[in-house]
């Protein structure tokens, strides 16, 4: 897993910060890209990634479209250079009708359906009891936006 610290994650093999994202997907049978939009990960997938991952390989991503360049992924899946392609959000979205994508055999495209409120809500409603009963008890709430990191 790659993120932004490499601190060991229970259930999680190998832990490794984004220095080493290139080392990760060499020889990764999927890539799953599920993390915030930044500067920093805007087009962290693109034509040098696709050609360093294994030609089986599958990229699914259910973090923000613009994560990947959507037209070097359009070139990986046409010559192959990746197995495919499981997208629940594209750039552009929603992508138009009549784009390669939509036609590609080795794509399977997915309405932004990734977070459903089946399982948000119960997350959600958690934990805004628990900020509310750490504000009225004084205590630091959980989940803050860090406005230097972007999320």
């Amino acid at each position: 897993m790659v993120r932004l610290s490499a601190e060991p994650l229970e259930g999680v093999n190998t832990v490794v910060g984004p220095e080493s994202l290139v080392d990760a997907i060499v020889g990764a049978d999927a890539v799953v890209v599920a993390l915030a939009l930044t500067p920093d990960t805007e087009g962290i997938l693109g034509r040098n990634e696709f050609e360093l991952m294994e030609k089986h390989a599958w990229v699914v991503n259910v973090g923000r479209g613009r994560h990947i360049v959507t037209e070097d992924l359009v070139w990986a899946l046409q010559e192959g250079e990746i197995g495919g392609a499981a997208l629940d959000v594209t750039n552009p979205e929603p992508l138009p009708e009549g784009h390669p994508l939509w036609a590609m055999p080795n794509c399977i495209i997915t309405p932004h359906i990734g977070n459903t409120p089946a399982m948000a809500v119960p997350l959600l409603s958690a934990r805004i009891a628990e900020n509310v009963r750490r504000y009225v008890n004084g205590e630091p709430l959980v989940g803050c936006i860090d406005p230097e990191l972007g999320y």
